[in-house]
């Protein structure tokens, strides 16, 4: 099966026994979920992998997942890859909340939203030509709220003394429920960057520059839930 040919091309590429996280990267309409369970579920019973996650995936499909492994007794996803940043806060409406609820770790890609936050980009253009999102739109952002984003960032980078990119990366980290930050970096002093992001602690008057600007409004059926509920009891 492709799992099995997949990871064993891996194991020998990484010259190691074993594989600590090993995650799907979408979700295979084609493929009965039970079926891309089994493959992985044998494969950590041998040994070959230690942990079993999944990327890309819809709440809907991950809870298809579990409950697969729970009927079946077959090993469960305990990560989940997802794309978040300032610039794309979608998952918040629905994956987040099922991540909580399941207990799963939640790892960020493209926290940068592909470079758009790094601070080479403003309503004026970029600052360097040969950066990825110069070449390509990914992920897709909206301009015109985006850039709002960016100045915001600006301002509360200015106020720590730091730069755009770490302040990025220091808000997803701050999110609730983000486990950690997967970030991309062409040279060494972009990286050490990036990696500064970890020292960098938020106020709440930070984030709350930043939530204005960035936070979507509620979907359905949220702003129906999250109306006051008269049953409840008042709190003085």
């Amino acid at each position: 099966m492709w799992v099995t040919r997949a990871l064993e091309d891996s194991l020998r590429r990484l010259r190691t026994d074993h594989i600590d996280l090993y995650q799907i990267h979408s979700f295979d309409p084609l493929t009965p979920v039970e079926e891309t369970l089994a493959a992985l579920d044998d494969a950590v019973r041998q040994g070959k992998i230690r942990y079993i996650g999944a990327s890309n995936l819809a709440a809907w499909q991950m809870m298809k997942f579990l409950g697969a492994s729970q009927s079946r007794g077959l090993e469960r996803f305990v990560s989940q890859q997802v794309y978040y940043s300032l610039a794309g806060r979608d998952i918040e409406r629905e994956i987040l909340p099922m991540a909580a609820d399941q207990k799963l770790a939640t790892l960020v890609w493209s926290p940068l939203a592909g470079g758009f936050l790094s601070g080479t980009f403003d309503r004026n253009g970029t600052s360097d030509n040969t950066a990825r999102r110069a070449l390509a739109d990914f992920p897709p952002v909206n301009r015109e709220r985006g850039w709002d984003i960016v100045d915001a960032l600006r301002l509360v980078a200015s106020w720590h003394g730091v730069s755009v990119a770490r302040t990025a990366l220091a808000w997803a980290l701050a999110q609730p429920g983000i486990t950690s930050v997967i970030v991309g970096a062409k040279r060494p002093d972009q990286l050490t960057e990036n990696l500064a992001a970890v020292n960098l602690e938020l106020t709440e008057e930070d984030l709350a520059e930043l939530d204005a600007v960035s936070a979507q409004p509620d979907a359905y059926p949220d702003w129906i839930q999250g109306a006051p509920d008269d049953r409840l009891p008042l709190h003085s």
